[in-house]
This record gives C-alpha cells, structure tokens and sequence, in this order.
C-alpha cells in the first residue's frame, strides 16, 4: 500500500473550528509552560481531551513551520587549543543548531572554519549572533557567507 502525500494548507484562524482553535490554545499553554500537564491544558481552555490528542500532531503555528533558517558561517580562528571548542559552544548556548563544520589546515597561526548554522531556535537576531561571535576571543573575523 503507497503512503498518501502529505499535504499542507495555510488557512485563516478565524475561520477554524473551534476544538482546533482550542488544540493550538492548549498547545501554546504547555509550550510556554504555563501548565505542565495536558489535563491542566485542555481544562483552561475547555477542550476534552480525546479532542486535543485528535489534532495536536497535526497542527502547528504558521511561524514553527517557516522559522528555520540555514546560514553559513565563515570565521577566521587563531590556531590555539580550545578556540573551536568555544565557538562552538556560543553557537548552542544560543540555540544554533550546528549541521557541518568544515576546517581547513591551520597557516600561519589561523585557520578558517565553516560552520552550517540553523537559527530556527536562535535566542538573539543573527545581527547580534554575528556581533556576539566576532567579539569571542580567538575569532578574528566571522561573516555570514550564505544563507538557505
């Protein structure tokens, strides 16, 4: 049996039903922990609960689904011990989500790196990132180089 496609629609909220509207309603209460229990979720919003577990897969905030964005990174490090290792750990204190490094051999003293970065999660703007990260020591210049 071939599995069906599947298939996605933008639709005004106005024009949801209302167990859907509730479902997103719960959905963002436990998101943004303000109750820790779907029981609690669905009873603020008045929704059962066989209601919320229909939809709750199925459903997602227009801004989730559009939100990830994939960036690369070009920096220029000083060839010491450590120095990767804190770009790399600014990159996920931040909530960049690190998907290839590249590395060339170090030459005098400095080695380039190549970091696909995605933002999807970012805590700050990616203006800022970039500031942030150039301002780490070690990193002599970081510019984004492409974006996708």
């Amino acid at each position: 049996m071939k599995k069906q496609e599947e298939l996605f629609y933008l639709i005004r909220a106005d024009i949801l039903p209302e167990s859907i509207s509730k479902t997103i309603e719960a959905k963002k209460l436990l998101d943004s922990g303000e109750v820790e229990t779907v029981n609690e979720a669905v009873e603020r919003v008045g929704l059962s609960r066989s209601a919320y577990y229909k939809y709750k897969d199925s459903i997602f905030p227009f801004n989730s689904m559009t939100r990830e964005v994939i960036i690369t990174v070009s920096l220029n490090l000083e060839h010491r011990a450590g120095i990767l290792s804190q770009v790399l750990k600014f990159v996920a204190e931040r909530g960049g989500n690190i998907l290839t490094i590249n590395q060339t051999i170090p030459l005098q003293g400095m080695a380039n790196v190549a970091l696909s970065i995605d933002t999807g999660q970012l805590s700050l703007s990616t203006t800022d990132f970039l500031d942030e990260l150039n301002a780490l020591e070690g990193v002599k210049r970081a510019v984004i180089v492409g974006r996708g």
